[in-house]
């Protein structure tokens, strides 16, 4: 993809929000950005709309990420509790989330939001986690 400037990004993200299968790595999905005084970017969510076999092993249904100077402050953990909120209206019930083994505050973000381990898998050399969140359970339906 062409990230050079953020309108190409936005084109980009379009493309892949509209279309059911765009390779073998990327489903259509949803981009939502946390800003900070509606002026500055904190943070960033990809919400896939299912799963192709390699997010099944290693994207998962979300992936985030916090500026880092705005990193240890919760606002993944509101981020992805709000993504799995926008993922439950999207018909998903079940969440894959992933991260490298060595990522602790996001393994914490996840557990904090109901993720539970399922597994441990090396790819491409690192070791990644595969939590799954019951959004049904997290939300009390």
């Amino acid at each position: 993809m062409d990230y050079t400037g953020f309108d190409s990004l936005l084109v980009q993200l379009r493309t892949l929000r509209d279309k059911p299968q765009i390779d073998e790595k990327t489903v259509n999905s949803s981009t939502f950005w946390l800003l900070q005084d509606d002026t500055s970017i904190v943070g960033v969510v990809n919400i896939r709309h299912r799963l192709n076999k390699y997010l099944l092993e290693i994207g998962g249904h979300i992936g985030y990420g916090i500026r880092p100077s705005e990193r240890r402050k919760g606002y993944a953990t509101e981020m992805l509790r709000l993504s799995l909120l926008k993922a439950g209206e999207l018909g998903l019930t079940n969440v894959l989330v992933t991260c490298d083994k060595d990522n602790l505050g996001s393994a914490k973000t996840i557990k904090n939001n109901g993720g539970v381990l399922d597994s441990e898998a090396i790819v491409d050399g690192v070791k990644i986690q595969r939590y799954w969140i019951n959004i049904k359970s997290m939300s009390g339906q």
